[in-house]
This record gives structure tokens, C-alpha cells and sequence, in this order.
């Protein structure tokens, strides 16, 4: 089985690792590689799902939402967000190749399993895919958003940067922390849990704000792997090894 991650930029990534453990304890043959790759070279990517010589792939930024237009088929999630950062070659239909979004699932799993608050608001920044992907998962609940820069997603009340929202669960969605930079002040103090997306490799500060606080925090390793094991199940149709795979992702 040949897999892939596809972005710009993707050495930072340890979906190589994750996948690669876990191939190996489900005993599946193949190998998952990272691809930086361009606009066009995505496009060449699905080709290849298409003709069969590449099985699957994960998408990242900032090709989430052109992965969504170049497929032949989405599922819900891709559908409610706009963007996919799963591809297979579609079943029974030779040539087509289908989309999903486990970031949505990812993203619900991991808040479940941190204890996140299942009620009250959530404040979301960022607006693009993978903001996207936490409005959705916390869909049901009162969300906003907050970006730095112009732009708002279509139907979510807006929040000024760096305003907080008083109980809110505070997701995330740019890329602040993984170069070590923290969110605006104010914001985890006001807040009763944390889904910090970025990942590197230390914490970013967010996350070490949040658990010296004493706040409820998914952090993007948790995420990742949520997804990831998402993923996997919908490639291979076998039951994701968790535990290898959150091993895989936090190693060093």
C-alpha cells in the first residue's frame, strides 16, 4: 500500500511516522511518505490515486479546500467544510477519486478523550480548513470566530482579535504556536479548555498556559492522531493501533 501526505510545507510532519507504525503493527505492506508538493503537483497526486500507483494520501495546508474541488466524490464532512485532507481511489468506481475530512472526528475525539467541556461556547480562530473542520465538529454548541487578519466564515458570529469569550473552549486554527508564539492575552484566562492544532517539537505556549493553568487541553499531536486513525480505518478497512500511533507521534 502506497500512502502519502501532501502539503507545503510537510517536513515538519509526523504523519510519515504515524502511518509507518502503524502499517507496520496492523502487518500491512507499504509506506507513507511526506510530499511537498505545489498546486499542480496535488493535481498529479490524484491522478496517480486515479491510475491506482498511489492508494491513498493526507492533505494538509494549504491544499485542504483545492483537494475538496479536485476529487470526484466528498463525504459530509468535506461537504459542511469545504475542504478534505483524506483521499482514496474511490470503490467501484475505477478512475475517481473520493474525499473525506477526519479532521472533523479528529478534532471531536480528541476534545473527548482531554475531558474538554461538552457544553457552553467555543471560540475558534482561524478561518480556513481546519477552522472550518472545529466549527463543524462543534457543531450544536455556540461558536465564534476570531481571525487576525480580513475574512469570517460565512454563518459564524465574528469576535475581534484577541477578544476573549467568557467559558469558551478556545480552538486554535492558525498557525500561532508552532514557530513558539503565544495567543493574544486574555484568551485561556477567560477560557475552559483548549484544542491547540499547531504542533512542533516542544509545546507551544499555549498549551504549557493551559495545563499550568489547569485547563482541559487537546493538543495537536492528540488531534493528529485522532485523525490519523481515521484515516487509516478508511484505507485499509482494519481497526487503527492507537496506542502505537500516539507512541509514533510523540516520540523524539
Amino acid at each position: 500500500m502506497r500512502l502519502a501526505v501532501l502539503g507545503d510545507p510537510v517536513a515538519h510532519s509526523r504523519s510519515p511516522a504515524i502511518h509507518t507504525a502503524a502499517l507496520a503493527a496492523a502487518g500491512i505492506e507499504g509506506s507513507y511518505t511526506a510530499r511537498r508538493v505545489d498546486a499542480a503537483g496535488l493535481a498529479e497526486a490524484l491522478d496517480e490515486i486515479r491510475a491506482g500507483t498511489l492508494d491513498g494520501a493526507n492533505v494538509t495546508m494549504p491544499h485542504k479546500a483545492a483537494a475538496a474541488r479536485l476529487a470526484d466524490a466528498a463525504d459530509d464532512a468535506v461537504r459542511a467544510t469545504g475542504a478534505a485532507n483524506t483521499l482514496r481511489r474511490r470503490p467501484g468506481a475505477p478512475g475517481e477519486v473520493e474525499s473525506a475530512n477526519t479532521d472533523v472526528g479528529g478534532i471531536a475525539a480528541a476534545a473527548r478523550k482531554a475531558g474538554i467541556p461538552s457544553g457552553g461556547p467555543v471560540l475558534v480562530l482561524g478561518a480556513g480548513g481546519s477552522a472550518r473542520a472545529a466549527i463543524a465538529a462543534f457543531a450544536g454548541r455556540a461558536v465564534q470566530c476570531s481571525v487576525r487578519r480580513d475574512g469570517t466564515v460565512p454563518g459564524v458570529p465574528a469576535v475581534p482579535w484577541g477578544v476573549p469569550v467568557d467559558g469558551a473552549v478556545v480552538v486554535n486554527a492558525t498557525p500561532l504556536g508552532m514557530e513558539g508564539e503565544p495567543l493574544p492575552d486574555g484568551l485561556l484566562a477567560a477560557a475552559s479548555g483548549l484544542v491547540d492544532l499547531p504542533y512542533g517539537a516542544r509545546r507551544t505556549p499555549a498549551v504549557a498556559a493551559a495545563l499550568a493553568a489547569g485547563i482541559p487541553v487537546a493538543d495537536g499531536l492528540a488531534v493528529l492522531v485522532a485523525q490519523a486513525a481515521l484515516s487509516f480505518t478508511w484505507w485499509t478497512g482494519v481497526e487503527a493501533p492507537m496506542a502505537v500511533m500516539e507512541a509514533a507521534a510523540r516520540a523524539r
